[in-house]
C-alpha cells in the first residue's frame, strides 16, 4: 500500500483535489469527506491504468509542513 499526498482546494461548490505525483489524477466533491473518498478511488484507477499501460509507477513524494509566522 502506498500513500500519495494530495492537494485540496475550496471551490464555489465544494472542494477539488489533485495528486502532484500523478499528473491528471483529479477529483472534486461537495464535501471534504466526499472529495477524499473520490480522490482515493481516482488514485486507484489512475495507478491501475498506468500498470495496464506498462508505465512506471512513481514513488510518493515526501511531504513536510512548514510553520510560518
Amino acid at each position: 500500500m502506498s500513500r500519495y499526498p494530495i492537494l485540496i482546494a475550496s471551490t464555489r461548490t465544494g472542494f477539488s483535489a489533485h495528486v502532484p505525483d500523478l499528473p491528471g489524477c483529479v477529483a472534486a466533491g461537495r464535501t471534504l469527506g466526499e472529495t477524499k473518498r473520490l480522490m482515493a478511488k481516482a488514485i486507484e484507477m489512475h495507478l491501475a491504468a498506468m500498470r495496464e499501460d506498462g508505465d512506471e509507477i512513481p514513488e510518493p513524494s515526501r511531504v513536510e509542513l512548514v510553520d510560518v509566522a
